[in-house]
């Protein structure tokens, strides 16, 4: 059977991130969605996404084919429904479509015909921005059971001062030397050819991807994941790191998501408690306002591509775009859009031809070529972001 992922009506509440990735490539727990679903099914997937991605993200359509939400995550018992699809069949969650099957060259899809599958079984859902850190925990447990089911760990050096081992795993080639790993609360894995330098504090769940660094005197409590190539420092509670990005040096990252290709300057800070201990509100694209997350802990969201300066200071719930450079004393907006260079006093268009030379750089330390695909993408993001720098302050 062939399987797509689609995007469905969560796009524009999962926004920077889906500025630059269709939903199925969020990473939450070790994987991304689609890494999950390729394998519960055993089947390279492919996705339904914007056109403007469509290039770098390809849809592979057969004869038959069952499409899936990419907003909900894999378990058992859910992907034996999927994958037992039939013609005119279709799976439901209450009344929120999660697969169904269909032809190729089938022009429309009237689920009035369809045969509907219940499904009231437990389900992970990425719905909102926040769910990508606040449903990390959840996510790790089930990638890690998936990822070491009847495998056995590389042995952890006896340099380190372990507590619960046996919820441990170390991938082939993963360093870890002279550091504190307390697997109590959560599951640590740490990925293929990983490095975890000495004297670290870890508490579980705690996810570092293929490699994948932790610097020195890092303080890591979970549930915290850094994606392939990410490498970190400092203190960090409960967030997403997206692959290849880098919070380098010391500095607080709490109840946070930042995509790829970001950087974090030394000592930047972000807040994740209002001082009223009041529900977070974060900006909403969709409604061009603020709206509540209902959560008392909600930290910094930021797009692929943007960066912080040295001291950088974040407000509780930040939302910065993609290709954003902030820096300067003094904290800025609580929602700066894409593209957009400066400080607490004002921003500026970052413009595209410099924020290319920089994104060249960035990939090329991770041996990755920004190729015209990418550069195609950032100039739509770009030329689709323009009405929000209206917000900038000169």
């Amino acid at each position: 059977m062939n399987y797509i992922l689609f995007d469905g009506a969560v796009r524009e509440a999962l926004l920077p991130f889906t500025y630059t990735r269709p939903v199925a490539d969020i990473r939450v727990g070790i994987l991304t969605i689609r890494e999950k679903w390729e394998k519960y099914l055993g089947n390279t997937i492919t996705t339904i996404t914007e056109e403007y991605l469509s290039e770098k993200y390809p849809m592979v359509e057969m004869e038959q084919n069952v499409l899936i939400n990419a907003s909900f995550l894999p378990n058992e018992e859910l992907v034996s429904l999927v994958s037992e699809l039939q013609e005119n069949e279709a799976v439901f969650l209450n009344e929120e479509v999660v697969a169904f099957f269909a032809l190729e060259n089938q022009e429309e899809v009237d689920f009035s015909s369809y045969t509907a599958i219940e499904y009231n079984g437990p389900v992970l859902r990425i719905e909102n921005t926040w769910d990508i850190f606040s449903k990390n925990g959840e996510a790790l447990q089930a990638d890690f059971d998936l990822l070491t089911a009847d495998r056995v760990s590389q042995p952890i050096s006896r340099t380190n001062t372990v507590f619960n081992p046996e919820n441990i795993f170390l991938e082939e080639g993963a360093s870890v030397e002279c550091s504190v790993l307390n697997a109590q609360e959560g599951p640590i894995y740490i990925g293929k050819d990983a490095l975890v330098m000495e004297g670290n504090l870890i508490r579980g769940g705690f996810a570092l991807g293929e490699k994948g660094v932790v610097k020195m005197g890092s303080k890591i409590y979970g549930p915290t994941t850094v994606g392939p190539k990410g490498k970190v420092c400092g203190e960090i509670s409960n967030s997403v790191i997206f692959g290849n990005s880098s919070k380098g040096h010391d500095g607080y990252l709490g109840n946070s998501v930042l995509g790829e290709w970001c950087n974090i300057g030394a000592d930047a800070n972000n807040s994740n408690l209002k001082n009223n201990y009041s529900q977070v509100k974060l900006w909403n694209y969709e409604t061009e306002s603020m709206v509540s997350t209902g959560l008392q802990f909600c930290g910094l969201m930021m797009g692929d591509h943007s960066m912080a300066g040295i001291n950088t200071m974040f407000n509780t719930g930040t939302v910065i775009g993609v290709n954003a450079n902030v820096y300067g004393t003094g904290f800025p907006p609580h929602f700066i859009p894409s593209f957009s260079w400066g400080d607490a006093s004002g921003f500026t268009t970052y413009q595209l031809e410099k924020a290319f030379v920089t994104a060249k750089i960035m990939m090329a330390r991770r041996e990755v070529e920004f190729d015209e695909v990418e550069e195609r993408i950032l100039r739509h993001v770009f030329e689709e972001t323009t009405e929000w720098r209206k917000y900038n302050r000169n």
